[in-house]
């Protein structure tokens, strides 16, 4: 089907741009941009739930955390340690 939308020159010429980049027509763009649009609007009123995950504490560190690469070699060096006792 045809019609004739109006679109700011701004907008349609990143479209254009991005249409070249991914190697597929404008039309093909836009319908695909469109259709997720109207899937998005779908699921509600537009506004999803901002991801909250549940935290738990952990306790006190055992280790000073405010020195990270410090604390990284010596894992590392545990590590080394580690695989030296295996091969003898």
């Amino acid at each position: 089907m045809r019609t004739t939308v109006r679109i700011d020159d701004a907008l349609l010429g990143e479209l254009k741009e991005r249409a070249r980049r991914e190697g597929v027509s404008l039309t093909t763009l836009v319908n695909r941009i469109l259709r997720r649009g109207m899937e998005f609007s779908e699921e509600g009123s537009g506004r999803s739930r901002p991801y909250c995950e549940e935290t738990f504490s952990m306790g006190e560190p055992s280790v000073n955390l405010d020195k990270g690469l410090a604390l990284a070699a010596s894992l590392e060096e545990e590590e080394v340690r580690k695989k030296l006792v295996r091969w003898k």
